[in-house]
C-alpha cells in the first residue's frame, strides 16, 4: 500500500514538472519567500519599516542618483544581529542629500540638496564631534525605483512590503484549514442536522461579501498587522468546508472506511488517519487559490487604510499613497507595487492550476 502512495506522489511530481509554469511560479515564490525573509539584509534603506525620509528628493524617477552625506548613530541600544535582520536597524545612520561639500580644518560644510532649481541650505558639521571620523563620508546614492512621496526608497519598502503580502497567505490560509477542516469534516461525516446547521452557518457566511466581512472583523478586532491576518483568515474557511464535506461525503461510502468502522476505530480516527489523507489533493489546489485571494483582501485593505498601519511598509498602502501620481505624470509609485502583487497573485494561480492537473487523476 505504501508503495502504491509513494507511486502515486512521484506520479503526480512527474507531472508537475512537465508544467512549465507551474514550476517557474513556484520558484518565483521561493526567490519572493526568501527575498521577504532577509529583506532588510537585502534592501539599500535597513532601517525599521524602511523609513528614513529625504522630503527634498521626494517622488524622484527610477535611477535617481544623488550625493549622500553619511552620518553615523549616536545611539547604541546593542540591537543584535538577529533582531536587525528580522525587524531592521532601529538606531540607523543618519542620511542627508547634498548637493556639494567641503572640508576644512575638520570642519564638513556642505549644501543639502534641494529640488526644481532651488540653492539648499549651506550647513558645518565639526568632524572632531565624531569619535571615529572614518565613519562620516560622502558617496552617491542610487535609487533604483526612485523615490516615494516622502523621500524614502521606494525598492527597500518594495521588498520590506513583500512580507505582508507573502506571509499574510500563509496565516491566513492556515486559519482557514483549521477552521474548514473541521467544520466540513462534521458536517460531512455526520449529516443530518448537525450538517443542516453547519452549511445554514457557511451559507449565511457565504451571502456576506467577503470585504464587507473582513472590514467588520478587522473593526471589532482593531486595526494593526495581527488583525488583518486573523480577519482574513476567518472569512475564507467557508470555502474549504464546503469542499471537504463534499469530499468526505464522498468518501465515508468507501470500503475502506467500511473496514476501518468494523475494524473499531472511533470516529476520530477514521476522518483524521483514514478519510482527510485521501481528500487532500482538493484541499491543496484551494489553498493556493486562497493563498491569493488572501493577498489581494489584504491589498485591498491597506488600499482602504484599514490594513496595515504606518509606517509599515505594505503593497497596498502604497498604491492608496500614490494612486493619483498616475495623472501627475509619475504612474511607477503606484504602477510598481501593483506589479509585484499582481506578480505574486499570478505565481499562485498558476500554482493552483499545475497542482488541479497533476493530482487529478483522470488525465
Amino acid at each position: 500500500m505504501s508503495n502504491n502512495s509513494d507511486s502515486l506522489r512521484q506520479l503526480a511530481l512527474r507531472k508537475f514538472k512537465k508544467n512549465f509554469w507551474g514550476v517557474f511560479s513556484f520558484w518565483a515564490v521561493v526567490i519572493i519567500g526568501f527575498v521577504s525573509l532577509f529583506a532588510y539584509a537585502i534592501a539599500p534603506d535597513d532601517s525599521r519599516n524602511a523609513n528614513q525620509m529625504h522630503l527634498s528628493i521626494h517622488s524622484q524617477r527610477p535611477g535617481f542618483k544623488v550625493q549622500m552625506l553619511h552620518l553615523p548613530s549616536e545611539i547604541d541600544n546593542n540591537q543584535s544581529f538577529f533582531s536587525e535582520l528580522m525587524f531592521g536597524k532601529t538606531d540607523a545612520d543618519i542620511e542627508i542629500p547634498i548637493s556639494e561639500y567641503t572640508i576644512t580644518d575638520d570642519i564638513l560644510n556642505y549644501t543639502e540638496y534641494a529640488t526644481d532649481g532651488l540653492i539648499g541650505v549651506n550647513k558645518s558639521i565639526d568632524l572632531n564631534t565624531y569619535p571615529n571620523k572614518d565613519e562620516v563620508y560622502v558617496k552617491e546614492k542610487t535609487f533604483l525605483f526612485g523615490t516615494d512621496k516622502y523621500g524614502r526608497d521606494l525598492l527597500s519598502r518594495i521588498l520590506i512590503g513583500s512580507r505582508i503580502s507573502f506571509s499574510i497567505g500563509f496565516i491566513a490560509v492556515f486559519i482557514s484549514l483549521i477552521i474548514g477542516i473541521f467544520m466540513g469534516s462534521i458536517a460531512g461525516y455526520y449529516g443530518g442536522k448537525v450538517d443542516a446547521f453547519i452549511m445554514w452557518i457557511i451559507n449565511v457566511t457565504w451571502s456576506i461579501p467577503t470585504l464587507l466581512l473582513v472590514i467588520a472583523i478587522t473593526l471589532a478586532l482593531g486595526k494593526g498587522f495581527w488583525q488583518v491576518f486573523i480577519a482574513v483568515g476567518l472569512t475564507m474557511w467557508v470555502e474549504v468546508a464546503r469542499v471537504v464535506r463534499g469530499q468526505i461525503i464522498s468518501a465515508k461510502e468507501m470500503q475502506y472506511v467500511t473496514a476501518a468502522r468494523a475494524l473499531g476505530f472511533n470516529d476520530f480516527r477514521i476522518i483524521t488517519k483514514h478519510i482527510l489523507p485521501n481528500i487532500m489533493a482538493p484541499i491543496i489546489v484551494i489553498s493556493a487559490a486562497n493563498f491569493a485571494a488572501a493577498i489581494l483582501i489584504e491589498s485591498g485593505l491597506s488600499f482602504l487604510g484599514i490594513g496595515a498601519q504606518p509606517p509599515m511598509a505594505s503593497w497596498g498602502a502604497m498604491i492608496k499613497d500614490h494612486y493619483n501620481y498616475i495623472i501627475l505624470g509619475k504612474p511607477y509609485l503606484a504602477l510598481i507595487p501593483g506589479l509585484c502583487i499582481m506578480i505574486l497573485v499570478m505565481a499562485f494561480m498558476l500554482i493552483g492550476n499545475a497542482l488541479r492537473d497533476a493530482l487529478d487523476v483522470k488525465s
